[in-house]
């Protein structure tokens, strides 16, 4: 059986290139397993965690509110994923995470998290390369929101969340599962439900993809990638060498 370390081990052996010992070490972090309802907070604006959240099974998302109710959904999070790393040096949360589908989440103590990454220095750089690739992920978003239009708009986030899926083997021979309503996608790109319910009627229309309920078949993937402008360099899923010397 799956130990609960083992999805830690995979992500960060997705990006970096660890030894025996690294692995040892990551698999005896003290992970507690918690089932979460979905759409249910984790943390909230002005938590001050003491953990900090592992995607093991499903989706979850980052999310901030205004003054009025209105949200803004700023991040996706897939298996592997720690959303909330930044809790490590920032005390106060900002935002507010969430499980968008029923989670499985490993919380893993500060502590434990400092620790390791005192011994292990290879590691603490693929946790800082992680949250470096989630910002760069937060850039692309604004280029989207404040340069795209609609129908470019939606078939970029399309083509990053099969990217992200395809890397966890979440998605495959073009086809995902992508169990994020359209209301969930407006508040994430910045666009009314009615404007996203068109733009995915017509790329239906232009048969660049198939939705089947929660099922999302890419017909055409070198026109859908042309349309949206998408580069996957900044999702930054190649794996690193090792630094010299470590």
């Amino acid at each position: 059986m799956a130990g609960e370390g083992d999805m830690l081990v995979r992500k960060l052996a997705s990006i970096a290139v660890i030894t025996a010992e690294e692995r040892d070490a990551l698999l005896a972090l003290p992970i507690a397993v918690r089932e979460i309802p979905a759409r249910q907070d984790i943390v909230r604006t002005g938590d001050k965690p003491v953990h900090c959240c592992l995607v093991m099974a499903g989706l979850a998302f980052r999310y901030k509110l205004i003054g009025d109710g209105k949200r803004q959904i700023l991040n996706f999070h897939v298996p592997g994923d720690i959303p909330d790393l930044q809790s490590l040096h920032l005390a106060v949360m900002d935002h507010n995470l969430a499980a968008l589908t029923p989670l499985t989440a490993g919380f893993i103590p500060h502590d434990a998290v400092h620790d390791l990454n005192a011994r292990f220095p290879c590691l603490a750089g693929a946790l800082w390369r992680d949250t470096l690739a989630d910002a760069a992920v937060l850039r692309e978003r604004i280029v989207s929101i404040g340069q795209r239009d609609g129908l470019s708009r939606t078939a970029h986030f399309m083509c990053e969340m099969f990217r992200r899926l395809a890397a966890v083997g979440l998605a495959a021979d073009c086809a995902m599962a992508l169990p994020i309503t359209q209301v969930e996608i407006a508040d994430a790109l910045g666009m009314s439900f009615v404007h996203v319910n068109r733009m995915l009627r017509e790329l239906r229309e232009r048969r660049l993809i198939t939705l089947q309920g929660q099922r999302v078949l890419v017909e055409n993937w070198a026109e859908l990638e042309a349309l949206a402008d998408f580069d996957p360099a900044y999702l930054h899923l190649e794996a690193r060498d090792r630094p010299k010397g470590i």
